[in-house]
């Protein structure tokens, strides 16, 4: 080997260990926290992804339920996150309408990449994504809807937090049945997934009493075409009516029968918009009865109950102008939720650990109302259901379960 070549592979072979020794000896980026990439988890946030009614003709109920959430995430944020991740909330509207709520939430989880699903608001909307929620494999926490749709058959990505439809109505049916000994208990619904699944949690709990529906009158969603509805439940003989529909329809309904049937006793499901309807009655409110599934959340029950004041406290700092509302407090429990599962699966969070945290709930205290538990077999949190009435300008408890 000539004396060039001799030195010109040493060079090489120098050249070569120094890359072989920066390679092992370089700093690998700092990991995330997670052996493997999860959609929506960096270094310093994660991320979640609502659709909701922010606007259009549920947009006060919506709107209310995400501000609820996000007094609490706020403040979590402030104290420096879930392990140094701050909680991000992509929320995008869907004014109450199927089709853009598909539309949102195949952007929130193929564009954004969330980590999961939260604070969803409606039964139409919802049951359209339940086919996406479990093809994704997804965590989906906190809908604003009992629909049964969403509970039975067990679905395994999908945590309800508060209680169902079913129960709301029972509750009442029973005080209406069993306390006032009605016999004819009527049904005004809106057509579609909501109004249908109330519909038949009313026959459900009829029959638990060896009744039956004596009719059931519906309206089209989005309209306030009441009028008919009307005429068939005063024909009826209708002795009270359980309604399954939102505010200003609702509302409408009440003070029409009203005018030809002054006894009549109401019941409405929470979806409502308890505020709202409160407003959409003009003083229309006796006889006029409400199904919650959290405690109102005025300033006498902040006395009794530490997570009201939490939440009216925190409302107050970051939305200020704005009325807590029982859709906010829904909210707030939510986020509470959320908060708490994520704690529970550690540093190293993924998918799986996030769910398996959220079964592991048992007797959580929110300081609102009941309890919340979970089970591998049991995604809804909360069983209890307040009856409310309308007295004095705001809702008070009628009846409310023990804690």
């Amino acid at each position: 080997m000539s004396k060039k070549l001799f030195i010109t592979s040493i060079v090489l072979l120098v050249i070569i260990s120094g890359a072989i020794f920066v390679y092992f000896k370089t700093p690998k980026p700092e990991s995330s926290g997670t052996r493997d990439v999860v959609p929506g988890v960096t270094a310093t946030e994660i991320i979640v992804g609502s659709s909701s009614a922010l606007s259009g003709q549920i947009g006060y109920l919506g709107s209310a339920y995400i501000k609820g959430a996000m007094t609490r995430i706020n403040q979590i944020n402030e104290e420096g996150g879930i392990y140094g991740r701050k909680i991000r909330v992509i929320a995008y509207d869907d004014q109450y309408d199927p089709a853009k709520c598909v539309v949102n939430t195949q952007k929130l989880i193929e564009e954004d990449k969330v980590f999961a699903l939260f604070n969803y608001t409606g039964t139409p909307t919802a049951v359209k994504i339940i086919p996406m929620v479990e093809e994704k494999k997804i965590p989906l926490v906190g809908l604003l809807t009992g629909a049964n749709t969403l509970r039975e058959p067990f679905r395994k990505y999908i945590f309800n937090i508060r209680a169902s439809y079913y129960q709301e109505i029972e509750l009442a049916v029973n005080y209406f049945t069993e306390d006032l000994r009605l016999k004819k208990i009527g049904v005004f619904y809106q057509a579609d997934a909501y109004g249908l699944d109330g519909l038949e949690g009313v026959r459900i709990a009829l029959q638990k009493k060896g009744k039956e529906l004596i009719t059931a009158v519906s309206y089209v969603r989005g309209t306030m075409d009441v009028e008919e509805a009307v005429e068939a439940i005063v024909n009826s003989g209708a002795e009270a009516v359980t309604m399954v529909g939102t505010s200003s329809p609702s509302a409408k309904f009440v003070k029409l029968v009203k005018q030809k049937k002054p006894g009549m006793l109401f019941h409405s499901v929470s979806f409502v918009g308890p505020e709202e309807f409160m407003k959409d009655l003009e003083g229309s409110t006796e006889n006029v009865f409400v199904t919650q599934v959290v405690p109102p959340v005025n300033e006498y029950e902040a006395k009794l109950f530490e997570g009201v004041a939490l939440y009216r406290n925190a409302l107050k700092k970051y939305y200020p102008g704005e009325n807590p509302s029982f859709g906010g407090g829904e909210g707030f429990i939510n986020a509470r939720i959320l908060i708490e599962a994520l704690r529970r699966s550690g540093k190293d969070l993924t998918r799986e650990k996030f769910m398996e945290s959220l079964e592991s709930i048992k007797d959580y205290s929110v300081g609102m109302g009941s309890a919340v538990s979970f089970g591998p077999n049991d995604h809804q949190g909360i069983d209890s259901v307040y009856l409310t009435i309308i007295k004095d300008g705001k809702f008070t408890l009628f009846f409310s379960p023990p804690h």
